[in-house]
């Protein structure tokens, strides 16, 4: 599937639920189903700035994609990173790099997270682009 094929599944799943506490509730589901960071990289090197929680970040480079594994110690975080590894993980760094995230605004998310937690989103989207870059820039 595309980045925007998986967007489009995200968006028309989460429009299946009426209020808000559903949509965290799935978001908090998403998070038990993030493929889990190994333990050896949770380390500072992959602690994503700019989160309030722990989210620790690791991106593989495989067959020229990208592969992120995540893990945070809070609930919701687990689950906002675990939407983004859903829509990045498996694409080419250039993929990830061109793609518009049109999903977060779509569903609402934004306005529907606390400042923090916007800021937090917002941070995870740059270091998995940021990471794209530089992986990019390798493969070149």
């Amino acid at each position: 599937m595309t980045i925007n094929e998986i967007q489009d599944e995200l968006i028309e799943d989460f429009s299946f639920y009426q209020d808000w506490m559903e949509k965290y509730e799935y978001i908090i589901q998403l998070g038990k189903e993030l493929p889990l960071i190994k333990e050896e990289y949770k380390q500072d090197q992959f602690i994503i700035k700019g989160c309030q929680s722990k989210v620790w970040l690791y991106p593989e480079l495989k067959d020229g994609k990208l592969y992120f594994t995540a893990d945070s110690d809070a609930v919701i975080t687990k689950g906002l990173v675990s939407l983004m590894v859903k829509v990045l993980s498996g694409h080419t760094p250039k993929e990830i790099v061109d793609t518009d995230l049109y999903f977060i605004d779509n569903i609402g998310l934004k306005e529907h997270l606390s400042p923090t937690r916007a800021n937090g989103l917002l941070s995870m989207v740059k270091q998995m682009k940021l990471y794209a870059i530089a992986l990019q820039a390798k493969q070149n």
